[in-house]
């Protein structure tokens, strides 16, 4: 009964001292801020975020793995359906992601199962030299960060994750992407101390901005346009997809905020590099890149770029 009331009167701290029900940072409006100026007079700048992950065909017991992904056959094993959906992105739809990429000389960050980097080390090195950042993004698809983890487990799981990176490609992940957005309380702490410069599971804003951890920020991930949000849970038409992106590629570009807006582009092999879908991605980044005074950059040198002005 005593930790529940502690419960409470932390909450209540929360909501009184920043606005929320948590500790991690303060409610900040956007008519408050400082400005930030992008480099070379940029309008805005944007992010491109690929995601290579693996779903694992017989995860380990009491892992989590978002349900809203569940498959044809639910809790059925093997689940060979749901698997080889997820299994196409590495074999077939990431190659076609990379031509259109190279296409168009973007320059993504690059969240990255440990799982996807000890099976397939080759799509890894392919990141790796064209000089994309790597970014940790947990172990696999199967599993994610909870509550329910003890604190040594939750810093093995994301020290594992951030050494099978480093391992690979020779540098120390500098950004952090959760697996499927998830946190327990105690994440962001940890990546703090774990020297990570910045964490984009917070779909809350345009523009970088300060946690309460150390030199810890918070980048923009736009969950309202992510491919899989749209297309594989909300079941939108690919083309209805490209609108979407389209439209608040404009609205941000002409709204340039001057604290520093940013765009990101949420994209995932397995679901945009589908035959039928893929041209809608190559269309989405033709328009992008038709815009002028825009700051195509990964999102590590964003928050290097704001944690410096």
């Amino acid at each position: 009964m005593s930790q529940k009331i502690e419960k409470i009167s932390q909450t209540v701290r929360y909501r009184s001292g920043s606005g929320y029900d948590h500790k991690h940072f303060a409610f900040t409006p956007l008519n408050q801020r400082r400005t930030i100026k992008w480099p070379n007079g940029a309008k805005i700048a944007w992010c491109v975020y690929l995601f290579l992950e693996y779903l694992e065909l017989d995860p380990a017991e009491n892992t989590v793995k978002d349900p809203r992904y569940g498959g044809a056959l639910g809790s059925h094993f093997p689940d060979y359906l749901n698997y080889s959906v997820r299994e196409h992105g590495n074999r077939i739809g990431f190659w076609r992601i990379l031509e259109v990429l190279d296409k168009y000389d973007i320059k993504p960050t690059v969240a990255i199962n440990a799982m996807v980097a000890d099976r397939y080390p080759r799509m890894v090195r392919e990141c790796i030299d064209r000089g994309w950042e790597i970014a940790g993004h947990g172990i696999s698809a199967s599993q994610m960060i909870t509550s329910q983890l003890e604190e040594k487990e939750e810093s093995v799981f994301i020290t594992k994750s951030l050494e099978t990176l480093q391992k690979i490609s020779g540098v120390q992940p500098s950004g952090w992407f959760g697996q499927d957005f998830s946190q327990s309380e105690r994440t962001l702490d940890l990546l703090s101390n774990l020297g990570l410069h910045y964490v984009a599971d917070f779909p809350n804003d345009d523009t970088p901005y300060a946690t309460n951890y150390g030199d810890l920020i918070c980048m923009p991930n736009h969950s309202e346009w992510d491919d899989t949000q749209l297309m594989a849970i909300r079941r939108l038409m690919p083309w209805r997809w490209l609108d979407v992106v389209s439209e608040a590629f404009d609205y941000l570009y002409n709204e340039a905020h001057p604290a520093g807006t940013v765009m990101t582009l949420s994209i995932h092999p397995w679901l945009l590099g589908q035959a039928h879908r893929i041209k809608y991605l190559d269309e989405a980044l033709k328009k992008m890149t038709s815009y002028k005074n825009v700051w195509q950059v990964n999102a590590a040198e964003v928050a290097k770029h704001y944690q410096k002005n």
